[in-house]
């Protein structure tokens, strides 16, 4: 599938997303790409190709900015051009990017429905595309002028009355911070943790565990099936349970073929 990464840091972050993605490469060797934010401002950098290929010198250094996703992918969905390489960025509302593992079972329909019913145009053929403009115009539909948490809940909640398939999703929005959710059957993966340092908590949220422990991370837990990580830029965390009859149903090769030996997935 693909490796997802965000981070809320108390410095610049792009040197922390280029370790985590590194450690998260295993689950994507077909594109790599990071979107950091400083202020009101977002930087992207992303390309066919290993991390260690996508991200020079002159690129790192344009990753300004202390919160960041980023995302490594292996095709499932739409094609290898990288033009489908994510993060993915839409500006309205507010400026959010997304990167997502997994795959949509409804996607066809749900194109039909943004482009009849949300006035939304999609670029690509990805399925991550699709996610990302369902989970805008539900920002959008419940969002002020201010985004505020319970608004991010409210929209993940309508994204899971209208997304069917398996997803872990790690967001950015502009200004705010970002977001963790995954499917309400748990199928794909994500988990996040924390470290203190001399300037506050710094959060990171990712595919697997092991990004958090090399990274210096102590794990917390697991994101729970169906539910929410809203991290904003003070490092100011809340988690919340937004789908109405979440179970557990997670994909068996996670453990026998994505995922590496030393990460812990669900207590396992």
């Amino acid at each position: 599938m693909c490796g997802i990464l965000g981070v809320v840091s108390r410095e610049p972050v792009n040197q922390l997303l280029y370790d985590g993605l590194q450690l998260l490469q295993h689950r994507g060797q077909d594109a790599a790409g990071i979107m950091t934010s400083d202020d009101d401002h977002l930087y992207l950098r992303k390309r066919n190709g290993l991390v260690r290929d996508v991200f020079h010198q002159r690129h790192m250094l344009r990753l300004r900015g202390s919160i960041g996703i980023g995302h490594v992918r292996y095709p499932t969905a739409g094609c290898s051009d990288s033009s489908e390489a994510q993060p993915f960025y839409t500006n309205s509302p507010y400026g959010i990017a997304l990167g997502h593992n997994g795959n949509l079972t409804n996607s066809h329909a749900l194109k039909e429905m943004l482009f009849r019913d949300d006035r939304r145009h999609l670029n690509t053929e990805s399925d991550s595309e699709v996610l990302l403009n369902v989970f805008a115009h539900e920002l959008q539909r419940v969002g002020g002028l201010d985004v505020s948490e319970d608004d991010i809940f409210k929209a993940v909640s309508d994204v899971h009355r209208r997304c069917h398939g398996g997803y872990a999703v790690v967001s950015m929005i502009a200004g705010y911070g970002i977001v963790g959710f995954r499917d309400p059957f748990g199928i794909r993966p994500l988990v996040y943790g924390k470290r203190e340092t001399d300037d506050g908590t710094e959060y990171m949220i990712a595919s697997e565990s092991v990004a958090l422990d090399v990274c210096g991370f102590q794990l917390i837990r697991d994101v729970e099936p169906g539910e929410a990580v809203v991290i904003d830029r003070d490092g100011n965390l809340d988690t919340r349970e937004c789908a109405e009859n979440p179970g557990y149903s997670p994909c068996i090769f996670e453990y026998v073929y994505f995922a590496r030996t030393d990460s812990i997935i669900d207590d396992i």
